[in-house]
């Protein structure tokens, strides 16, 4: 699995195949899968995480099943445009998963993503039990929409 930017996207995913988001936690991996045509996020269940390799078995296996041909992974940096420790793990995820896997991944700036979707739960009224379990994949669909709009802007 190579690291590619948004631009070499469309010439590597080939015709017909998913897009997916993710939006890595310490606890769980929040997942959204577009459609074909690439123009929708859809939020799928998050993967609890136990261990990296049982983790990556789960998603692979998601990802094959929804015909997945490439992956945004969220990278979350500082406001100020810095990479922290959160960025180091998903950068370090991106490289795990190279050697089990051939699909490319783009790593997207996910800044305030979280603080987005958590506000468009509160406004729909979810109780903070709720949205618990709904912010992380709800924060994957927010990621690989922002991904999919950009890839709409490119032609």
């Amino acid at each position: 699995m190579a690291v590619i930017s948004i631009e070499e996207l469309p010439q590597r995913l080939a015709a017909g195949r998913a897009l997916a988001g993710l939006d890595l936690g310490d606890k769980t991996i929040g997942v959204a899968v577009s459609d074909r045509g690439l123009s929708f996020a859809h939020p799928r269940p998050v993967i609890l995480r136990k261990k990296f390799s049982l983790d990556a078995a789960q998603l692979l296996a998601q990802l094959e099943k929804d015909n997945v041909g490439a992956i945004v992974l969220g990278l979350p940096v500082n406001m100020d445009g810095s990479e922290g420790p959160r960025a180091q793990k998903s950068r370090a995820f991106a490289r795990n998963m190279a050697t089990l896997s051939d699909l490319p991944i783009v790593l997207w700036d996910e800044r305030l993503s979280t603080v987005a979707v958590e506000r468009t739960l509160i406004e729909m009224d979810f109780s903070r039990k709720k949205r618990a379990g709904k912010i992380d994949s709800a924060a994957a669909a927010f990621i690989l929409q922002g991904a999919l709009d950009r890839l709409q802007l490119l032609g």
